[in-house]
């Protein structure tokens, strides 16, 4: 399944290098936050890679919530425990949880349907910035640090009404930004749309670090940073979502 490129395994256990957690971030989510560069000082792996480890591993249920529990630097050696047939834990060998999943209903491991369904959940990411966020910072009066932009996952949960939708495509239906702070909850639902047809319903909590007063001019900087950093990864051949 199309995940394996972005991880390894070594005695039984997942490993996640910076450099394939970064090239999962820019070539499939088309994610160029910085947090996400191999040499970033707080570098971290993509909630999105560990959602699609665990859906490629584990297949894709009815029902799933995703809590991220703390920041995942690359290069640890990673267990997938199962708790019953209701609960997955990422943690490392020392104990210390990552990601915690819950699930219940019906499960496919079809693998064309569980990629197709990965591909669409995390192009939605790469729309997250500026397309989303940039609006709802300004409609709000707040950004976050332009110097150190963090935008990370608090959670992300999924219901579907069938779990062999083709072609699915996630169309987001309402955005909401909560500031409190320095630090602001960003809540995005979307449909999931098969064929014209609605068929389920995905939500992402976001949240985002060192709120300040929105300037238009920093902002600018941002995006003209953002688009130069994609243009240097299509000019270096990664394939990035349209976005």
């Amino acid at each position: 399944m199309f995940p394996d490129r972005f991880h390894s395994m070594q005695d039984g256990r997942v490993h996640i290098s910076a450099a394939q957690a970064s090239l999962f971030a820019k070539e499939v989510a088309g994610d160029f936050n910085p947090i996400h560069d191999p040499d970033a000082r707080r570098f971290c792996v993509p909630g999105d890679l560990l959602f699609a480890v665990v859906v490629s591993r584990f297949g894709l249920s009815r029902h799933m919530t995703f809590h991220f529990r703390a920041l995942l630097g690359g290069g640890k050696l990673l267990e997938f425990r199962e708790d019953g047939d209701e609960t997955i834990k990422v943690c490392d060998q020392n104990g210390k949880v990552y990601l915690e999943v819950t699930r219940s209903g019906d499960v496919t491991r079809d693998e064309h349907v569980v990629e197709e369904f990965i591909r669409c959940y995390v192009a939605a990411s790469g729309k997250n910035f500026p397309h989303t966020l940039k609006p709802l910072m300004e409609s709000n009066d707040v950004m976050f640090n332009p110097d150190r932009p963090m935008v990370m996952y608090a959670s992300m949960s999924l219901t579907l009404d069938r779990l062999d939708a083709g072609s699915p495509e996630l169309e987001l239906h309402n955005a909401e930004l909560e500031a409190n702070g320095k630090r602001g909850n960003v809540m995005l639902d979307y449909r999931l749309i098969s064929e014209g047809v609605p068929v389920g319903e995905v939500s992402k909590h976001l949240v985002l670090g060192g709120l300040r007063p929105y300037c238009q001019d920093a902002m600018a900087g941002v995006i003209e940073e953002f688009y130069r950093l994609k243009a240097r990864g299509a000019r270096y051949g990664v394939d990035t979502v349209d976005s």
